[in-house]
């Protein structure tokens, strides 16, 4: 095995996934909001470096190949649990979040069954565009996280009666309260579409593969 720095960025972020989670274990929110969304959008960071490294130093390796993939898919997965486990908006994140955790089973089974001939799923370019429509929708739900917990509510469900309910008696600080409630209004549904977005990219770049594997999985092969 290779350590390079391209690979020692992929492994810290394979790390970094599960410490999403621990940050939810150790802190109060909203501090475990912050702390997550740095440590998430830090490793997402990385796996753009670590690609760009490897290949712009030569430093590409069997390693690398394996690991990077895998890191991906811990992020995605255990950033999706603990936002749906932890937000008080859940219901309207299981569908997409249960698309894109099926898919990411559904195609590493794929390319553990098929073996050698794995190298039939490359990754597209409409897979990465997918992992990275998966990684800034996270990181917006993580930062609405932060809203709802310094505002000290939810904003799902209310309409604008229940709203203007909430502005009376703080006319003083109007302006901030409703700074505050915008941003988490619209933090909320950017982070939705982002995520329905990138369920939808998965299921198209998990159809794809599927049908890229069918001749393979043929019994007179």
């Amino acid at each position: 095995m290779t350590w390079t720095i391209p690979n020692i960025l992929t492994l810290i972020r394979l790390l970094a996934a599960p410490g999403v989670a621990v940050m939810f274990l150790y802190f109060t929110r909203p501090y475990a909001d912050w702390f997550a969304l740095m440590l998430f959008v830090s490793a997402a960071i990385t796996d753009w470096f670590d690609g760009y490294l490897a290949r712009a130093w030569r430093q590409e390796t069997k390693l690398g190949a394996m690991l990077d993939p895998i890191a991906d898919k811990a992020m995605v997965v255990i950033a999706l649990m603990v936002i749906v486990g932890y937000s008080s908006m859940s219901p309207w994140l299981v569908l997409p979040a249960t698309v894109i955790l099926f898919r990411e089973v559904f195609v590493s089974g794929l390319r553990e069954f098929l073996g050698d001939t794995a190298g039939t799923l490359k990754v597209t370019k409409l897979a990465k565009w997918k992992t990275t429509a998966q990684m800034i929708a996270i990181a917006t739900l993580f930062s609405q996280g932060v809203f709802e917990h310094y505002f000290g509510m939810s904003t799902f469900g209310m309409d604008q009666t229940m709203i203007s309910e909430i502005l009376e008696g703080h006319e003083e600080d109007l302006h901030g309260l409703g700074w505050k409630l915008s941003g988490m209004i619209w933090t909320w549904y950017a982070g939705l579409g982002l995520l329905w977005l990138a369920a939808a990219l998965t299921l198209i770049t998990g159809a794809d593969y599927l049908l890229k594997a069918v001749p393979y999985l043929k019994d007179d092969r």
